[in-house]
């Protein structure tokens, strides 16, 4: 940027090497984005910076290509592995963002010798070890992964020169900070420090306090902006409507590619089946899913074999889809930031985006608060035929919002029927045992008069004697008894005898 705060409007324009600009061409990149346009120069010139923007605009660029263009002078075509120490290293908080962080750099450093290795949990150590043995210069990890790397004693970060910690708001929420502030202490203190973040928050620049010297601050939008190119809708349902609303929306023309949103890892592989049952191309992605099962389910999502992915707030972190359409949250986040980081996932690079929540009565204030943090009032439809509850009022506390009548109410589950009629019999009952004047029936007494505390009595007035019983010569009846006749059992240690 320059005294007149105007923006570079090419690549050329930004000081990078010729090697790096070749990268950027291929890619198909000719104009910096305005986060790549104001970070590159800082970073090239050596200073720490926070740097803030909306989730799609270039993050991983507006640090990838400067701190390559520094090491520039330390490439070698040597196969010595001392000639490739750790120069830059880059933490995520997910494998996904990692992944993605290391295609890029792969991606602009192909005309340079310089390497790269990505790191994560999930997959098997070993292969891991034995390419940071071989020598990197530029290392993509997650937290977790690195201090396990550390433990087998296979990295040296004396030369290390500058460190990237990407998505830092993230790694806060996920409790990787007391991760990050470890390996920070095992990095030399002359060293460049970059925090990047789509949010920030108070915690956020306390870290940052820590971990920078002097940051340059960068926010190329308002904080918790959200595009412009995202047209959002709300659609109240009732909470057990939602399965059938989310079928119908899927089914519908206007939905061919979707990211559905939910909060647990139990309800996505849950809503993932239901959606395969009612003929639907779904998968779903979450943490315990292993590193090859959520890149199988990715790469389906992309390349359009699978139509919808339901995933969780963490795994969808870093989830880089090209043109996506269409983002539904079935269940609203608790947290209002986490509204946009999910519907950062479409909208991207100036493109239309949707993002649709279903809303029951439960959620107005997470509805609320999201409104409230984003500065938008979203537009609120009801589907006919999928209301919301009778105590569905927006805003919290005010007029319920009226329902519009249905084109053709679903009759009454029959289950449900006969426990409102069951609850409603045990109602009445309670009210005539309390009423005044009237004795109440004790507990062993039956409606119709049976008691159970007495023993059983036969209720046949002719029971029927056996002509084996002695006793029926004498006139005296013996109720037939339904067991088999006793046998006699044999004396514990002598047996029956004989006579």
């Amino acid at each position: 940027m320059n005294d007149f705060g105007l923006l570079p409007m090419r690549f050329d324009d930004l000081g990078l090497a010729p090697d790096l600009l070749r990268a950027i061409a291929d890619q198909g990149y000719a104009e910096p984005t305005p986060i790549q346009a104001q970070a590159i120069p800082i970073v090239l010139a050596g200073q720490d910076l926070m740097g803030g923007a909306q989730t799609g605009t270039g993050k991983t660029a507006a640090f990838t290509l400067p701190l390559l263009q520094r090491i520039l002078p330390f490439a070698s075509a040597s196969p010595s592995p001392a000639r490739h120490p750790v120069r830059v290293l880059m933490l995520a908080p997910t494998r996904e963002l990692a992944i993605q962080v290391h295609e890029s750099v792969r991606g602009y450093s192909k005309y340079v010798p310089l390497r790269s290795a990505c790191v994560y949990g999930g997959v098997d150590i070993k292969p891991q070890i034995a390419e940071i043995r071989l020598g990197v210069e530029v290392l993509v990890a997650t937290p977790g992964r690195l201090l396990d790397l550390i433990e087998q004693r296979c990295l040296n970060f004396g030369s290390v020169q500058a460190l990237v910690l990407d998505e830092a708001d993230r790694m806060l929420d996920m409790g990787f900070i007391p991760d990050v502030t470890r390996i920070i202490n095992l990095l030399p203190q002359q060293r460049q420090s970059l925090l990047f973040s789509a949010t920030f928050s108070e915690e956020i620049k306390k870290l940052a306090d820590r971990m920078l010297k002097s940051p340059v601050l960068i926010e190329v939008a308002r904080r918790n902006t959200v595009s412009e190119t995202i047209t959002h809708r709300v659609h109240p349902v009732a909470a057990e409507a939602k399965r059938a609303l989310l079928v119908k929306l899927l089914r519908s023309s206007d939905f061919n590619q979707v990211l559905v949103f939910t909060r647990t890892k139990i309800e996505t592989n849950k809503l993932a089946r239901e959606l395969q049952r009612a003929g639907i191309a779904a998968d779903s992605i979450h943490g315990d899913k292993s590193q090859q099962e959520r890149l199988k389910a990715l790469e389906a999502f992309k390349d359009g074999s699978v139509l919808v992915l339901v995933a969780t707030d963490v795994a969808a972190r870093g989830l880089d889809i090209d043109e996506l359409p269409h983002v539904i949250n079935f269940e609203l986040p608790r947290t209002p930031e986490d509204y946009i980081h999910r519907i950062g996932r479409t909208g991207r690079a100036g493109k239309p985006g949707t993002a649709v929540s279903l809303v029951s009565a439960s959620e107005v204030p997470y509805l609320v608060d999201i409104e409230k943090l984003i500065r938008i009032q979203v537009e609120q439809i009801v589907v006919p035929g999928f209301e919301p509850e009778d105590d569905y009022t927006y805003p919290p506390g005010g007029e319920r919002r009226r329902r519009q009548p249905a084109a053709a109410p679903a009759p009454p589950a029959p289950l449900a029927t006969a426990r409102s009629e069951r609850t409603q019999f045990r109602a009445e009952q309670r009210e005539a045992a309390s009423r005044p004047g009237i004795s109440r029936r004790p507990h062993h007494i039956a409606a119709d008069g049976f008691d159970f505390s007495k023993p059983y009595e036969s209720a046949d007035p002719h029971p029927v004697a056996t002509p084996a019983d002695g006793n029926a010569a004498k006139g005296i009846a013996r109720v037939e008894q339904p067991h088999k006749p006793r046998r006699p059992l044999a004396a514990l240690l002598g047996g029956l005898g004989r006579k």
